[in-house]
Formats: C-alpha cells, structure tokens, sequence
C-alpha cells in the first residue's frame, strides 16, 4: 500500500496564527465566502501557491498519495486547492463535532489504518491523550506527525523533514 501524506489547512497551509505585517514569504492574501460562516462576510486567509506543486513532488518522489485531512472537508478541494495548484483530493470525513475531546485522530487512524502516514498539522498537542492512543494503536506501522508552526506555515524544514523521513520509511537502514 502507498504511504499517505496528510494535510492540514489552517496553520500547515494557511498560517493563520501570524502577523499580517509580518508574514513569511510567498503567502498571498485571499478573501473566501463560505456558506454558513457566521462572523464577517468573507474568510481572509493567506497561502502560499508554491506549496502546492512542492507537495505534489514530495508525494511523488515518495510514491504516496495526498489527502486532506482538515475540518474544511470538501471545501478544501473546490475552494483552496485551485490556490494552491493542487488537483481533487481524497478527503477524511470527520462528522460532527470534530472539536472534541478525541479531535482528528479517530477517522485517521480509521483511514490510514496499516498504511505508512506523515501527517502535516499544527494541533497535534491540542489532545494528548488522544494523540498518545493514536500512536499506540498505529503499532508498528510508520507514523509521522509534523508539528508545523502556525505562524509560518509549512516551511523548508517540514519540507526538508518530510522528504527525509518519507525516504527513510522507503529505505529502512
């Protein structure tokens, strides 16, 4: 089976958390209307469009498949990916309420279930307990979170992390 490389928007690909003064190089600004977004008329968020084309090499480069693993569901698909250059992914389904004391981790592990998985997010200590179970029940398959930093985005050293680790599952040594 092909290992997967998991996404996450808000922070890994829109990192939310940082300044707008003070943003890291090549986020472009985009205003998004979203159905049922309550607060102002439109969504602002920052991308970077060279992420797209670099994840679609790292994927490659490691036989794996991209799918995106964020609250944004299928909206990821028609509204984000065409910013980001990215074609139709899979998405896992989290149903409702995501944000609870489990978050992600239970339709993850149920869709990665024995595949090799790196996943990008930034939210991986929001529940540890939940977090810890997770790994323990992944076992001996590879497992990787990258922890990206929410006010920069994925940056040269998730990308360089990713690429090593990916390699390293490929060729264990």
């Amino acid at each position: 089976m092909r290992p997967l490389v998991l996404l996450d928007v808000d922070g890994p690909l829109n990192p939310f958390a940082a300044k707008a003064d003070a943003l890291p190089e090549g986020y472009r600004e985009h205003r998004l209307r979203l159905s049922r977004w309550r607060r102002e008329p439109q969504l602002r968020l920052w991308l970077n469009p060279d992420h797209g084309p670099r994840l679609i090499e790292l994927a490659g480069h490691a036989g794996a498949d991209l799918v995106w693993a964020t609250t944004w569901e299928h909206r990821a698909n028609s509204q984000l990916a065409p910013l980001l250059g990215l074609p139709e992914l899979p998405v896992i389904y989290f149903g409702e309420p995501v944000l609870d004391s489990v978050w992600k981790y239970p339709a993850v592990a149920r869709y990665a279930h024995g595949r090799t998985l790196l996943w990008f997010d930034d939210d991986f200590d929001l529940y540890p307990r939940a977090r810890d179970e997770f790994l323990a029940g992944r076992g001996d398959t590879p497992t990787e979170l990258v922890r990206v930093n929410p006010r920069t985005g994925l940056g040269e050293p998730d990308f360089d992390h990713a690429r090593e680790w990916l390699a390293g599952v490929r060729r264990p040594g």
